[in-house]
């Protein structure tokens, strides 16, 4: 049975949403605001969270960033707003789907399923792999432990950076579509667009520091992980 935190300050969507997830078998917890989401994250595990962005107290895109920083939770993003903005805000900060509101249950509950499936399949994998380990340079990228330092420090990425970061170094010295990236870092069922990929590679670059130019650009095709060392 899959745990999902609804987080939403409405309680009419908190509720209708709840009384249809609970029909299919689904697990529900409701919380109010970010900072409840965030309190009840530290005390449970939950397979993914349902998250507004307009909420009291703490807002969702600062809900997520707290919540991340202890567990690598999916999120499936709600807003009134259908700006791109917010998207890419979105997806810079962790989250690994997007619905405007006002949305279908019936169409949340498909996109929970699709990234509950996609995570549990990459945990499968990384849990049978042996242990993967890439250094160029002072940089060290642990792929089997999800680790990455640089000059001995550990840097801090989102989980997707994560999937992008080891999908170019797995992939290093071949030249990368947008195309083959959104394919295999999101899935075939993500229903963005290329400039996610280029949204991530940018705040990639920057958590790189020294090591950014390892990530070269292919004007009119993609990226490329090359190994300088």
């Amino acid at each position: 049975m899959a745990r999902i935190l609804m987080v939403d300050d409405e309680d009419a969507i908190r509720v209708g949403f709840k009384e249809y997830a609970d029909f299919l078998g689904f697990e529900v917890t409701e919380a109010k605001d970010g900072m409840e989401a965030v309190a009840l994250c530290r005390e449970n595990d939950f397979d993914v969270i349902i998250m507004d962005v307009m909420m009291p107290r703490m807002d969702g895109f600062t809900a997520v960033k707290e919540i991340k920083k202890i567990k690598d939770i999916p999120v499936l993003m709600l807003s009134a707003r259908g700006e791109e903005y917010d998207k890419l805000f979105g997806f810079e900060v962790g989250i690994d789907d997007y619905v405007t509101k006002p949305f279908s249950p019936k169409e949340v509950i498909a996109r929970i399923n699709v990234i509950i499936s996609r995570n549990s399949g990459r945990q499968s994998a990384e849990s049978e792999q042996v242990h993967e380990i890439y250094t160029f340079g002072g940089m060290s990228v642990d792929i089997t432990a999800r680790v990455v330092t640089i000059d001995g420090d550990a840097i801090n990425l989102t989980p997707k950076e994560y999937d992008l970061l080891f999908y170019l170094v797995k992939n290093k010295n071949i030249a990368l579509s947008r195309e083959r990236i959104l394919a295999n870092v999101w899935g075939f069922d993500f229903f963005g667009d290329d400039r996610t990929v280029d949204t991530h590679i940018k705040t990639l670059r920057v958590n790189l520091g020294d090591y950014k130019d390892h990530v070269a650009t292919l004007r009119g095709v993609g990226y490329r992980f090359e190994d300088k060392c």
